[in-house]
């Protein structure tokens, strides 16, 4: 999984910018996680959680996006996919509308943690 981290140069907010097949973890990271320590720490128990088979599974779903964590693998998926919502008419999805596809994504459960860690270190938000 390939990302850079950066802050916006007019506001300063912390931005996160992943390779095409991530690219939905950019606004998860800074949309649901943000600056927020309690959810880093819900997350980071997530997986300690799933890695000693004290949770086959855990979903945590948030205003925009949700992240399921299971064994090895996590997915982070816009709600509206998961609800089952509709994808968008061919009328609108022609070369000359881009429209953002990339509705979920998947990684292994180290390297989501490593990226749990990187944005933590890089907002100055540890976890609590």
């Amino acid at each position: 999984m390939e990302y850079e981290f950066l802050h916006d140069a007019i506001t300063g907010e912390a931005k996160a910018r992943f390779s095409l097949e991530h690219e939905v973890v950019g606004p998860w990271i800074e949309i649901e996680l943000g600056h927020d320590s309690v959810k880093l720490t819900e997350l980071l128990t997530a997986i300690d959680n799933v890695e000693k088979g004290h949770r086959s599974e855990v979903l945590i779903s948030g205003h925009e996006y949700s992240v399921a964590i299971s064994q090895g693998d996590v997915e982070i998926a816009t709600n509206a996919s998961l609800n089952g919502a509709e994808p968008l008419p061919e009328m609108l999805t022609t070369d000359h509308i881009h429209f953002d596809q990339n509705e979920s994504a998947a990684c292994g459960i180290d390297d989501f943690r490593e990226l749990l860690l990187s944005w933590s270190k890089f907002t100055n938000n540890l976890p609590s």
